[in-house]
C-alpha cells in the first residue's frame, strides 16, 4: 500500500489517489454492510512495530488521506476531525461440492465529509452488484451462505449518503459507471428486555431493473446474556421482472469470553420464477475468535446444504466450507 498520506505534491496526491481507487476496483466485497458492522475498534495504536500493526496502520492512514482529500474540496476543516467512522478488511476462501472454490479479498469503508455536513457520507467498496442495489442484509448475503460467486458479480461502487433523520436516509451511487438510487427506512423496537424486532424497507432505482424494493423483517430474543436467537427474513422484487425473491436465516448465537463466537444457522432462500418453493436450503455452523490483540479475526465455517435450482432439476445435496480472517480498524 503506498504512504499516499505522505505525498507532497499535486502530482503525487493525484497519482496515489487514482492507484488507490484502482485497487479497490479490483478487490472483491465488503465483508459487512452498516446493518451489521462489527463493534468499532479502537483507533489508538499501541506501540509496537510489527507487521500487522504497521499494515492495519498503514491501511487506515492511507483511507483517512483519501477522506481528507476529497473532503478538501468542499473547505478547510479543523484539523483531528475523525472521517472513518469504521472499517474491515477480509481475505477469505470457500469451497463447495460441485461448484469448487474460490477466495475473495474485502475491503469496505464509511467517511464523513464534515466541511460539508455531518449527515453526508461517502460509501465505496466493492460487492456483488445486485446486492448492493437491493441493498440484501448482509446475513442474506451469497458470501455468508457459501454461495458461489463469478467475477461478474462483482463490481465496483461508490456515492454519497444522505442521512435526513436517524432511522431515514437517500443514497446516490454508481455501480461501476451504471447509477442507482436508495431510499432506506429502518426501525427497531424495543419488545421487552430481552426481545427486540427491527423492520427495514428499501426503494432502489436502477436501468436494468427499473423501480424495486426490499423488505427484511428482524426478531433477536435473548436467552441469557451470553445466549441469542435471531431470525431475519427478506424479499425483494422489482418493477421489470414483477417476481419476488427471498431468502431467510434461523440461528442460535453462543458468545465466550475473550470475543469467541460460536452459531448454528438454518438457511433458506426461494425465487418465484423458479417453480420451486425452496431453492436452496442447509444447516451452517460458524466460528469466531481473534487471533491478535481484538482486532485481527478469524472465522471458520461449514455447511450442508440441498438445492434445487428450478423445478427441472432434482434437488441434490452439497458440503461447504469457509476461512475467513477479518481486519477491523
Amino acid at each position: 500500500m503506498p504512504a499516499c498520506h505522505r505525498a507532497s505534491s499535486r502530482s503525487q496526491r493525484l497519482r496515489c489517489t487514482l492507484a488507490l481507487i484502482g485497487a479497490l476496483v479490483l478487490l472483491p466485497a465488503p465483508v459487512w454492510s452498516e446493518e451489521d458492522e462489527p463493534p468499532p475498534a479502537t483507533v489508538v495504536e499501541p506501540a509496537g512495530n510489527g507487521l500487522l500493526v504497521g499494515a492495519r496502520r498503514g491501511v487506515r492512514e492511507t483511507l483517512e488521506w483519501l477522506a481528507r482529500s476529497i473532503d478538501a474540496w468542499f473547505g478547510d476543516a479543523p484539523p483531528g476531525r475523525g472521517r472513518i467512522t469504521n472499517g474491515v478488511l477480509t481475505v477469505s476462501g470457500y469451497w463447495r461440492e460441485r461448484e469448487g472454490s474460490d477466495y475473495r479479498v474485502r475491503l469496505n469503508a464509511r467517511v464523513r465529509l464534515p466541511n460539508v455536513e455531518e449527515r453526508i457520507y461517502v460509501f465505496l467498496g466493492r460487492d456483488n452488484e445486485r446486492e448492493r442495489v437491493a441493498d440484501t442484509p448482509a446475513p442474506l448475503s451469497r458470501q455468508d451462505r457459501l454461495l458461489a460467486e463469478s467475477a461478474q458479480d462483482r463490481g465496483f461502487f461508490a456515492g454519497l449518503g444522505l442521512a435526513l433523520r436517524r432511522d431515514f436516509e437517500l443514497r446516490l451511487g454508481l455501480s461501476g459507471i451504471k447509477p442507482y438510487a436508495q431510499a432506506r427506512y429502518r426501525k427497531p423496537w424495543d419488545l421487552s428486555e430481552r426481545d427486540r424486532l427491527e423492520f427495514k424497507q428499501t426503494f432502489f432505482w436502477r436501468v436494468s431493473d427499473r423501480l424495486g424494493s426490499t423488505t427484511a423483517v428482524a426478531y433477536e430474543h435473548d436467552y441469557s446474556p451470553t445466549l441469542a436467537v435471531r431470525w431475519l427474513t427478506a424479499a425483494t422484487i422489482t418493477q421489470r421482472s414483477e417476481r419476488y425473491e427471498w431468502s431467510s436465516v434461523l440461528g442460535a448465537y453462543q458468545t465466550f469470553p475473550a470475543l469467541r463466537l460460536v452459531s448454528l444457522e438454518l438457511v433458506g432462500s426461494g425465487a418465484q420464477h423458479t417453480g420451486v418453493a425452496l431453492t436452496d436450503y442447509g444447516v451452517q455452523v460458524k466460528w469466531l475468535q481473534p487471533v491478535y490483540r481484538d482486532w485481527l479475526l478469524i472465522e471458520l465455517a461449514a455447511g450442508h446444504y440441498w438445492p434445487r435450482p428450478n423445478v427441472d432439476v432434482q434437488r441434490s445435496e452439497a458440503w461447504a466450507a469457509g476461512l475467513a480472517l477479518t481486519m477491523r480498524f
